[in-house]
Parts: C-alpha cells; sequence; structure tokens
C-alpha cells in the first residue's frame, strides 16, 4: 500500500511539472512577419520586414483607411541584432514562426547570403517551408513595401503568385530555405532562386495604388537568378528558366507554341511531363543524357491543317520535339558558357551513378561542366485535340 501511495505521489509531482504552457506566447502579443527582406548596409544589414495588421485582416468590415501590413526595417551589424532592433519601432516583438517569403536584395546576392541566412536556418521558431527569392535591380526594402490586389497581404501575394507560375507557367522556380541550404553546399549543383522586379515603385507603395482597377505598381516575376556557391552571378530569361525547370523536372504544366508545317502557329499545353537525367563515364570523359517525356493538349489553332489525321498529329508531334529538344539545349549552353556554373545537378546525377568517377571529378566540377557533352531526346504524344476538331475558320472556308 505504501508503495504505491509512493508511486502516486511521484506520478502527482511528474504531472505537475508538465502541467501549463509556460513559455507560451500569445498572438496578441506578437508582431506576425510575413515576409522579410534583407539588404547590404555598410557593414551589415537592413532588415525589413512586413507585419500583419490584425484589426484590418481579422476585423468584418475593415476600416479601409489603414494598410493591411505595417513594415518596419532596422539595420545591425547582424541580422538578429537588426530584428531586434525593430522593437524600437513595434509595440510587439516581431515572430518569423508565419513566414511566407524572404526575399534578398541583389547588391547582397551578389556579394554572397551564406552568413544572413545563418539565423534563419538557427532559430528555432522560424520554419523552413517559406520561399526564398531574389530582387532583380532593386532592393528587398523595395519589394516588401508594394500594396497588391486580390491578396490583402502582399507576402501572401508573393507566395501564391510564384507557386501558381511554378505550376501552370514553368519559368519560375519555388526553393525553400533547407534546399537553397542543400544547393550551396553540394559540390554537384549550384543554387537558381526565382527572381522579382519591382514596377512603379512610387504609387506602389501607397493605398492609391490597389484602388486602381489595374494597378500600375506591381511586382513580376522575372526569370531564375543564378549563383555559384552562395553569389549571385547571373539571370535566366524567361525561356531559358523554363528550359531550366524542364532539365530539373519541375514543370507540372505550361504552354507553348509553335509554328504549323503550313505556317502560322498552333499552341499546345503541357499536361504531364517527366524529366530523367542520366550520368555516364565515356573514354574518360563525362557524359550526360537527358530524357523528357510528355503529354500534351492541343490549345488553339491558327492555321489552316487537318489535325483529325494521325499523321498530321505525328508531325506536330515531332515539331514539338524539336522545340523541347532545343530549347533545353539552348538553355544548356546558355549556362555552360556564360555562366559556367552546374545549376542543373548534373553533378549530382554522377554521384550517384558513379561514385567513383565522381571523386575524381569533384574537385574541378564547374570547370568540367563548361565543356560537359550533353545529349538530349524528346518524346512528346498529343492526347486530345479539344472540343471540336478543326478550327471553324477551316470548316467556314470548306
Amino acid at each position: 500500500m505504501i508503495r504505491m501511495l509512493s508511486m502516486l505521489l511521484c506520478l502527482s509531482l511528474f504531472f505537475m511539472l508538465l502541467a501549463g504552457c509556460w513559455s507560451r506566447r500569445e498572438l496578441d502579443e506578437l508582431g506576425i512577419s510575413v515576409g522579410i527582406g534583407i539588404d547590404k548596409a555598410g557593414k551589415g544589414y537592413k532588415v525589413t520586414t512586413q507585419v500583419v495588421s490584425p484589426g484590418e485582416i481579422a476585423a468584418a468590415k475593415p476600416s479601409g483607411n489603414r494598410a493591411p501590413v505595417t513594415v518596419y526595417e532596422a539595420t545591425g551589424e547582424t541580422v538578429i541584432e537588426a530584428i531586434r532592433k525593430i522593437t524600437t519601432m513595434s509595440s510587439r516583438p516581431i515572430y518569423l514562426a508565419h513566414l511566407r517569403v524572404l526575399v534578398i536584395g541583389e547588391a547582397l546576392a551578389r556579394e554572397g547570403i551564406h552568413k544572413p541566412l545563418d539565423h534563419f536556418s538557427r532559430d528555432h521558431e522560424v520554419r523552413t517551408d517559406y520561399f526564398v527569392i531574389v530582387a532583380k535591380g532593386t532592393t528587398a526594402s523595395n519589394v516588401l513595401k508594394i500594396l497588391t490586389p486580390i491578396e490583402k497581404i502582399p507576402a501572401n501575394n508573393l507566395y501564391l503568385s510564384l507557386d501558381t507560375s511554378q505550376k501552370e507557367w514553368a519559368p519560375a522556380a519555388t526553393v525553400t530555405l533547407d534546399e537553397l541550404i542543400s544547393d550551396i553546399v553540394s559540390d554537384g549543383k549550384n543554387p537558381a532562386l526565382s527572381a522579382v522586379k519591382v514596377v512603379d515603385k512610387q504609387i506602389g507603395q501607397t493605398q492609391k495604388n490597389i484602388e486602381i482597377i489595374k494597378p500600375p505598381g506591381h511586382l513580376r516575376f522575372s526569370g531564375i537568378a543564378v549563383f555559384r556557391d552562395d553569389k549571385l552571378i547571373g539571370f535566366l530569361n524567361e525561356k531559358e528558366s523554363k528550359g531550366y525547370n524542364y532539365v530539373t523536372d519541375n514543370v507540372k504544366n505550361t504552354v507553348g507554341s509553335m509554328a504549323c508545317p503550313n505556317g502560322e502557329k498552333i499552341a499546345v499545353e503541357i499536361m504531364k511531363s517527366k524529366t530523367k537525367v542520366k550520368a555516364k563515364m565515356s573514354n574518360g570523359n563525362p557524359r550526360i543524357e537527358i530524357k523528357v517525356s510528355m503529354e500534351d493538349n492541343i490549345g488553339e489553332v491558327e492555321c489552316q491543317i487537318d489535325i483529325t489525321k494521325r499523321e498530321t498529329i505525328a508531325e506536330l508531334e515531332k515539331i514539338a520535339e524539336r522545340r523541347v529538344h532545343d530549347n533545353i539545349m539552348n538553355t544548356v549552353k546558355k549556362v555552360q558558357r556564360d555562366l559556367k556554373v552546374d545549376i542543373f545537378g548534373f553533378g549530382e546525377a554522377m554521384r550517384m551513378e558513379n561514385p567513383a568517377a565522381w571523386n575524381q571529378l569533384k574537385q574541378n566540377w564547374n570547370e568540367r561542366f563548361s565543356d560537359l557533352d550533353v545529349f538530349v531526346t524528346a518524346d512528346v504524344k498529343i492526347r486530345r485535340i479539344g472540343t471540336v476538331a478543326n478550327s471553324f475558320h477551316k470548316e467556314g472556308e470548306e
């Protein structure tokens, strides 16, 4: 009996230690940061944070006189110091657990990003599922000050726009902090991030911007930023960015146009795309083979062809295969010739296929990458032609 009472007493003491939320932090005591930007400032950093205005977001009828977010800025020798200094302006400590985007200014990106990223990888409160992007031709501060339509919170607009663009259009890349750090420390792949531009920042930073049917100030994703290790070295244009996503197997759905056999254009919608990259050694030299398999639908016909015939579809499939092949090859050659860094992960493919060869190649992989033999094959199948057969223009002429 005494033994049982002793056990119950010990258990009671144990449960008392577990009871309560001794480290709780109430939401109404925190400044919820949804977007944060880092720029170079002398020998330190300028941190810009976009904090939700709870009254404007939660209210059934917002006042309309206040912006849905407030932007705070502070400078410090380190990122965490700048974040803490924001409390000299904000009545609430900045809480980073709900971040949607981390924006890095172009000037800082060209200097190197591994030091300012250390805080975000180290802080236990910060999740790593947000997207990291580069401000192209501007600062991260300018990006986070633009008010956007549809989505009340501009950081959410950036996150959702990037996610949608990557899924529906394909020239954008959604990269989280964990993925970025993995690419920085990898010997066989260099980082690549989506780039965002600011259009008309003056009016974009005012409430008037979202009161106009076509907001003159807006944010637009503009290609992919290419890094060597942790330093920005250049950008890919829209077409090249799509080629990059084909190689890295990140095309889920997109649209492309191509010339018809007898002129004019036809548009196809890529419904499925799968890329396999294989690395080999051939006569002592590395060789990369890329195979892309795609399923397309015909989306629009502007030329006079009979798409009800199988031979016409077969000819269109060959045209589509050449188009994809050329896009990928032009992108790979551009990166090999001008940027000279492996952003495609060819080195990682070699490491997985032939570890012994990779141990010999990894010391100067970027130099070997510039002269790497790359071969591309594309297999395109057109599955559907839409709800009509031939264009009504053709039928009308007949």
